[in-house]
């Protein structure tokens, strides 16, 4: 996979459109755990919902990346 991509002659690195792919699945994924009630369940929801995006991102970064 390429470091950076040119969109209309400017430079962007390939962890930004990753990041933001992973954000929509990440937005996908709380919408499902939200109505499935598991939020409820947990002591503080906003940290297992940041915990989650980095699990994502991480997992996708190293699986492009390898």
């Amino acid at each position: 996979m390429p470091r950076e991509l040119s969109i209309l002659g400017v430079l962007i690195p390939t962890i930004l459109p990753v990041f933001l792919g992973c954000l929509l699945l990440q937005g996908v994924l709380d919408w499902v755990l939200s109505h499935a009630g598991v939020y409820r369940r947990l002591w503080h929801p906003a940290l297992a919902r940041l915990c989650l995006l980095i699990c994502i991102v991480g997992g996708v970064t190293a699986w492009l990346y390898q």
